[in-house]
C-alpha cells in the first residue's frame, strides 16, 4: 500500500504527506531517502524521508512545488496513492556517540534533520538543534524538533522570529564561545550547506552535508548525481547521500544543479497555463 493517509500544507507550496508503506518503514533508517513516481506516466522524484513511524508503518515526505512533477504531487488528496514510493534508498546516517552534536536544517531541509536528530539523541548524544527560514511564516517542525532535541535554536533572515540572521550566525556565535562541538550534520540549500562547511572548516569540526543533486535511477546507474567529494567522483544515490563537508565541491554541484532551470521553468508554466497534468493524460488513454 502507498496510500496517502494524511496530508497538509506546512506554507505556500509546500505540503507535507503521509503515506501508508509498512513494509519500506520497517526498513528505512535516518538520513535515507525514497523516490515517488505519482503514476505509470509519472518522472521519478527522489525525496528525503521526514518521518519514520515504524509502529504504524507510517512514511513522512515534505514536498515543496518547483516544477510540474512537484506541483501535480501536491494536488492529491488524502486517499489517493502513489504508484511507486522505492526505497529505502541511500546510506543511513553515520549514527554514534559523538557527543555534542548539532543539527543543522534550513528550508526543506528541516523535515529530513528530524529523524537524524532523534537518531543521535536515541545513541546518548546532547543535541542541538539549529533551523532557519526566511521569516517565522516559513518555518516548519518546530515543535518536532524541539522534542527531539535537547535544545533548539532558531534564525530568521527577517528577524520575524528567533537570531535575526542565518544558521551560520548562531553556529558561529557558539564557536566563538567556545562551545564544545564533537560532530555538525547540514540539511538544506546547497548555498546554506556551503557556508556552514566554511563556518566549520577552519576549527576543524567534523561536518557532515547531505547532498540532493540531480537524481534519475537513484541506484548508481545513470550517473546523473555524480558529485566530486576529496577529488574523487561519488554518486549521491549509492555514496550518500551524507558526505563530508569539507571535501565536497560545492561550486561544481551548484552548476550541475543549474543545468536544466530553463526546460523546468517551460515545463512548469506550461502545466499551470494548460493543466496538462499527468492525471489528465491517463484518463484519456483509459477512455
Amino acid at each position: 500500500m502507498t496510500k496517502i493517509i494524511d496530508k497538509c500544507e506546512l506554507f505556500e507550496k509546500v505540503h507535507q504527506f503521509k503515506i501508508e508503506t509498512p513494509h519500506l518503514v520497517s526498513k528505512a533508517k535516518a538520513g535515507q531517502f525514497v523516490i515517488l513516481r505519482q503514476n505509470e506516466m509519472g518522472e521519478r522524484v527522489p525525496m528525503s524521508i521526514g518521518g519514520l513511524d515504524k509502529e504504524n508503518g507510517i512514511l513522512t515526505i515534505v514536498i515543496q512545488e518547483v516544477g510540474k512533477t512537484s506541483a501535480s504531487m501536491n494536488r492529491m488528496k488524502i486517499g489517493d496513492s502513489f504508484a511507486d514510493v522505492v526505497g529505502p534508498l541511500g546510506l543511513p546516517t553515520n549514527i554514534e556517540k559523538y557527543g555534542n552534536c548539532i543539527c543543522i536544517g534550513g528550508g526543506v531541509g528541516i523535515p529530513p534533520i528530524y529523524p537524524i536528530a532523534q537518531a543521535l539523541k536515541e545513541a546518548g548524544n546532547n543535541v542541538t538543534t539549529i533551523i532557519g527560514a526566511r521569516s517565522k511564516t516559513l518555518l516548519i517542525y518546530e515543535k518536532e524538533l524541539g522534542d527531539a532535541s535537547d535544545q533548539l535554536l532558531i534564525s530568521t533572515d527577517d528577524g520575524s522570529y528567533g537570531t535575526h540572521g542565518f544558521v551560520t550566525t548562531i553556529l558561529q556565535k557558539m564557536i566563538d564561545d567556545s562551545e564544545k562541538i564533537d560532530m555538525v550534520i547540514c540539511v538544506g540549500p546547497v548555498p546554506m550547506m556551503k557556508a556552514v562547511v566554511e563556518t566549520t572548516r577552519e576549527p576543524r569540526i567534523k561536518t557532515f552535508v547531505s547532498l540532493n543533486p540531480i537524481m534519475v535511477d537513484g541506484t548508481g546507474m545513470c550517473g546523473a548525481c555524480r558529485v566530486t567529494v576529496g577529488g574523487k567522483t561519488k554518486f549521491a544515490c549509492v555514496d550518500g547521500p551524507d558526505f563530508d563537508g569539507h571535501e565536497v565541491d560545492f561550486d561544481e554541484m551548484t552548476k550541475r544543479q543549474k543545468m536544466y532551470i530553463k526546460q523546468e521553468k517551460i515545463s512548469y508554466d506550461k502545466f499551470l497555463h494548460d493543466g496538462c497534468n499527468v492525471n489528465k493524460q491517463i484518463e484519456k488513454l483509459n477512455k
